[in-house]
C-alpha cells in the first residue's frame, strides 16, 4: 500500500512539474557521478601516501589504483542492463548506498594503524567491491538524463552530467592528499561514504520516470536509418564504446601516475601536486561544457570527436618531448603541460556518451551506456599495472608517448559526420 501510494504521488508530481523537472534530475545524476568520482579519480591523488602508509611498491600500487576499475569493468554492464530492466532510480539508489557501505567498512578495517598496515591484496580487494557497487551510477544517470532531455539538448545535459567526474575528481584531489597526509585514510574512506550517501538521498527524492515515457523509450534513429537491433549486438554502438574506452587510457593514465610523476620527475610538493591536479580537473569540467553545447548547436559530435582524438594526441607528445629534454625545463612548464594533456583527454566525455546513448536509443541507453563504461573501466584497471612496467621498460617520456599514440589510434574507431559518411 505505501509503494502503492508513493508510485501514485509521483506520478502526480512528475506532469504538473513538465520540463522544468529534468534540472532536477539532472542534479541528482551530477551529484551521484560526482560523489563516486571523487572516489574513483580522487583516491589515485593520494598515490604517494598511500604507496607510503601501506609499504607498497610501484607494481603493488598500480594493482591497488587499478582494482576499483576491475570492479567497475565487471559490473558495468550489467548494472547497465538492470537499469534498462528495473529503472534508473532504483538502481542508482541501491548502488550508491551499498558504495557508502564499502567505504564506511574500510573506513573502520582496511587502514594502517600502529605501524602496521593491511595487505596490499586485502587492500585491492576493498576497492574493487567498491568499483562493483559504483558500477551501478553511470548507465542509470545517464539513462534518466536521456529520458527527460530532447535531442537537441542531450550534448549539453550529458556533458553537464559528465562534468560531475572531473568535479568529484577535483573536490578528491584538493581534499583527499591533505586528509591522507595529515587524518589518515580512515578519514579518507569516511568522507568519500558520506558523500554516496548524501547523494543517495539526492536519486531517491529526485530520480522519477518523465512525463510522456513512452515516447522516451522509442529508439533513436541514426543518420543512416533506424537501427532494429539491442546494442549488444550492434557493430556500430560497440565501436563507439570502444574507442570511448580506448581514449580514456591516456585519461587514467594522468589521474593514476601524474602525481607519481610530478613527485618523482619534477620534484613537486603536495601543495603543487593537489593544485595540478585541481586544474586539471577544473579544466576539464569547463571544457565538457562548452564541448556539450558546442556539439548541440552545430550537430556534429562525430566531428568534435574525431577532432578531439587529434588534440589529445598532440598533447601528450608535447608533454613527451618536454621530458626528454631532462631537468633543463623549468617546474612551471612541466606542471602546466600534464594540466594541458589532463584537459585535453577530458574534454570529450559528455558529447561521446550523448553519441553512443543516441546510437542505442532512451529505452536502451542504460545497455549501451553500460557497454562503453565497460571498456573504460578495464581500461583503469589495465592503465596503472601497466605503468610501472612500461617506466621499468623505458621512461616517463615513453610512458607520455604511449598515451599519445593510444589517443592517435581511437581516430579511426568514432563514426564519420553523416555528410562524409554519405559521399
Amino acid at each position: 500500500m505505501e509503494t502503492q501510494c508513493l508510485a501514485k504521488g509521483a506520478e502526480r508530481s512528475a506532469e504538473p512539474l513538465g520540463a522544468s523537472h529534468r534540472w532536477k534530475v539532472l542534479g541528482a545524476g551530477v551529484a551521484a557521478n560526482a560523489s563516486f568520482s571523487a572516489a574513483a579519480a580522487g583516491i589515485p591523488t593520494t598515490a604517494v601516501w598511500m604507496r607510503s602508509d601501506y609499504h607498497l611498491g610501484n607494481a603493488e600500487l598500480g594493482l591497488v589504483l587499478g582494482s576499483m576499475g576491475l570492479g567497475l569493468a565487471l559490473s558495468e554492464l550489467p548494472w547497465g542492463v538492470a537499469t534498462d530492466r528495473f529503472g534508473d532510480r532504483r538502481v542508482l539508489v541501491t548502488g550508491l548506498v551499498g558504495t557508502a557501505l564499502v567505504l564506511f567498512f574500510m573506513m573502520l578495517a582496511v587502514v594502517p594503524s600502529s605501524g602496521s598496515a593491511p595487505t596490499a591484496t586485502f587492500l585491492a580487494a576493498a576497492m574493487c567491491v567498491a568499483g562493483l557497487l559504483g558500477g551501478s551510477v553511470n548507465g542509470s544517470s545517464g539513462r534518466a538524463i536521456m529520458g527527460w532531455f530532447k535531442e537537441s539538448e542531450r550534448g549539453l545535459a550529458m556533458s553537464l552530467r559528465q562534468t560531475a567526474v572531473p568535479m568529484g575528481g577535483g573536490i578528491g584531489a584538493s581534499l583527499l592528499p591533505w586528509l591522507a597526509s595529515s587524518k589518515g585514510f580512515g578519514c579518507v574512506f569516511g568522507v568519500l561514504a558520506s558523500m554516496c550517501l548524501v547523494s543517495a538521498a539526492f536519486a531517491l527524492r529526485w530520480l522519477h520516470r518523465p512525463p510522456h515515457a513512452e515516447h522516451a523509450e522509442r529508439p533513436v534513429a541514426r543518420a543512416s536509418g533506424p537501427s532494429q537491433r539491442g546494442p549488444l549486438t550492434d557493430a556500430g554502438v560497440w565501436r563507439v564504446a570502444l574507442g570511448i574506452g580506448i581514449l580514456c587510457v591516456p585519461q587514467f593514465a594522468v589521474l593514476t601516475f601524474a602525481t607519481v610523476f610530478l613527485h618523482d620527475f619534477a620534484r613537486v610538493g603536495t601543495a603543487g601536486i593537489s593544485f595540478a591536479m585541481a586544474a586539471v580537473q577544473t579544466g576539464a569540467m569547463a571544457m565538457r561544457v562548452w564541448s556539450g553545447r558546442y556539439t548541440d548547436r552545430r550537430g556534429n559530435r562525430r566531428a568534435y570527436l574525431r577532432g578531439s582524438t587529434l588534440v589529445a594526441a598532440a598533447s601528450f607528445a608535447v608533454l613527451a618531448s618536454a621530458v626528454m629534454l631532462g631537468r633543463g625545463v623549468p617546474i612551471a612548464v612541466v606542471v602546466g603541460m600534464v594540466v594541458l594533456a589532463g584537459i585535453c583527454i577530458s574534454a570529450w566525455h559528455g558529447v561521446a556518451y550523448a553519441e553512443l546513448a543516441t546510437l542505442a536509443g532512451p529505452s536502451r541507453a542504460g545497455t549501451a551506456l553500460g557497454m562503453g563504461n565497460t571498456v573504460v573501466y578495464a581500461g583503469l584497471f589495465m592503465a596503472p599495472l601497466a605503468i610501472p612496467h612500461l617506466l621499468a621498460a623505458s621512461s616517463w617520456a615513453g610512458v607520455w608517448w604511449v598515451a599519445g599514440l593510444l589517443a592517435l589510434g581511437v581516430y579511426p574507431l568514432f563514426p564519420r559526420p553523416a555528410n562524409s559518411a554519405n559521399r
